[in-house]
């Protein structure tokens, strides 16, 4: 059976979003993205991605990195933490992280890919996972050369985000060449990009042949979509959670972020969750905009839960 992944997401995946999604059926889910700067993993925001990881039943750090020497300060720095897995982000987009030559920046230097990818292979306890992106533009889609070479090198798993870093999050992914990947490489390869539906989850994998579906932004206010694509890929019926199974699961959600993050910032951090739940899920209210509007002006964890409660009226 394919394994589904929560696909890392800065902001978003965080161990409240972690847990409710493996509770929903997905079988990895992995940490937000943290630098490779260990002289950071201090900081307040560090800490809080690094938070609760030692709950999970399956514990992947995702780190970014621009240098040979920041990746194994990082990978060695993890090897204390009793994880099962270490995976290098080559796939993140943000400018932010592109500006100092990390993440989908990287695919512009092959070779520096494979010095990092080697390093962090030779200095891990535990297996390296890689997840990068079709290649930095149209005219530069070179993942077939780095996904081979990171095979040859060690790494044990990759997933491809079916966009080049050009497009963002614009146009649609394509899976032509994560099908290309797959066919010339014998780690597991899982395929990204538009995961929105279990009939396109279905229609991904039986296209490329992939081991597995990294799903990202198609889980946001939909967590139960892990469970729907189970079924589908089971040739069982997907149906859609009663409105009551829904409040059950953005309840235990929201409270579990409250507890997090404690009272003030988990009723701010609670409100953009709610707005994806809204939004994704017109069952639940009339207006999501003024559903939404009207849950951002609520200041503590109580009057938050009553308000998802009293959805239900």
């Amino acid at each position: 059976m394919p394994k589904l992944v929560v696909s890392p997401m800065a902001g978003v995946t965080d161990a409240p979003f972690r847990d409710i999604a493996l509770s929903q059926g997905a079988d990895y889910a992995i940490s937000e993205m943290i630098t490779s700067q260990t002289q950071l993993w201090n900081s307040a925001k560090t800490q809080q991605r690094l938070k609760n990881i030692d709950k999970q039943s399956n514990k992947i750090i995702q780190i970014a990195g621009a240098s040979v020497d920041v990746i194994i300060e990082a990978v060695e720095l993890c090897n204390t933490l009793n994880l099962d897995a270490i995976e290098i982000n080559m796939g993140c987009p943000a400018k932010k992280v592109c500006n100092v030559l990390a993440g989908s920046a990287l695919l512009k230097d092959p070779q520096l890919v494979k010095n990092i990818l080697l390093a962090a292979v030779s200095h891990s306890k535990i297996p390296i996972y890689l997840k990068t992106r079709l290649g930095w533009n149209e005219e530069d889609k070179n993942i077939l050369y780095i996904a081979n070479m990171a095979q040859d090198v060690g790494v044990q798993s990759l997933a491809i985000h079916g966009r080049t870093r050009e497009q963002m999050y614009n146009g649609l992914a394509s899976y032509d060449l994560i099908k290309q990947v797959k066919q010339q490489l014998s780690i597991p390869v899982f395929a990204n990009g538009d995961i929105d539906s279990p009939d396109k989850a279905f229609d991904v994998l039986d296209f490329t042949g992939a081991d597995g579906l990294y799903v990202g932004r198609g889980a946001l206010g939909r967590p139960w979509i892990f469970k729907q694509i189970k079924c589908k890929l089971n040739s069982k019926l997907v149906t859609e959670p009663d409105i009551y199974t829904k409040i059950q699961i953005i309840t235990e959600h929201i409270k579990q972020i409250h507890e997090h993050y404690e009272d003030f910032m988990g009723v701010r951090i609670a409100r953009k969750h709610m707005k994806w739940y809204l939004e994704k899920n017109p069952d639940l209210c009339v207006s999501a905009k003024e559903t939404a509007a009207k849950f951002v002006q609520l200041e503590t964890s109580d009057s938050q839960i009553n308000f998802i409660g009293e959805l239900l009226a």
